[in-house]
């Protein structure tokens, strides 16, 4: 599943079934993990979002995500978030992905994630930009221990532009 496809779906809680608003960003660490989501808010000057963490999401499908209450929602301190998805400072969307190497493989466009593994992070999609994509498709680099996220850029061993070539070269079969 994409980080991308989470972004605007409806949130319920289980206990009485009510919609409690949409997901407008995906909450993340610096170890690849997934850690909650955050809530479409009112208050557009406000330092605080409204976060649920990933131990109450109770289920999430290609429709919806169900979470435990409404007592989930938690007010969070933009500056107490570690990296976003899509918004804020801190966000992975569009981030520059180095190697160690120095060479630029492209900027992040999408996340992906394996459900039946949980909140882990497995791969980035990495765009090369609007023509690169249109030609060749998008690439897929499989996320391993050794990336780091940095301020301007993610930070990938220089072994990663072989990888991605790889995963090029299996999806494009």
């Amino acid at each position: 599943m994409k980080l991308q496809d989470m972004i605007g779906l409806a949130v319920y809680e289980v206990e009485e079934g009510n919609e409690i608003g949409k997901i407008v960003d995906v909450v993340l660490d610096s170890n690849w993990n997934i850690t909650g989501i955050e809530l479409e808010s009112k208050s557009f000057f406000s330092s605080h979002v409204k976060v649920v963490a990933w131990e109450d999401i109770v289920a999430y499908g290609e429709d919806a995500v169900m979470i435990r209450s409404k007592e989930s929602i938690l007010k969070a301190d933009t500056d107490h978030i570690p990296y976003t998805f899509l918004l804020g400072k801190k966000k992975l969307k569009d981030l520059q992905v180095l190697t160690a190497s120095g060479t630029i493989l492209g900027r992040i466009s999408d996340v992906y994630f394996d459900q039946k593994l949980g909140n882990t992070i497995v791969a980035l999609e990495i765009s090369d930009g609007l023509v690169t994509d249109l030609i060749e498709g998008r690439k897929w680099l499989p996320c391993s221990e050794e990336m780091s996220i940095g301020e301007d850029s993610v930070l990938v061993p220089a072994m990663s532009e072989e990888r991605l070539q790889k995963a090029i070269n299996i999806v494009n079969g």
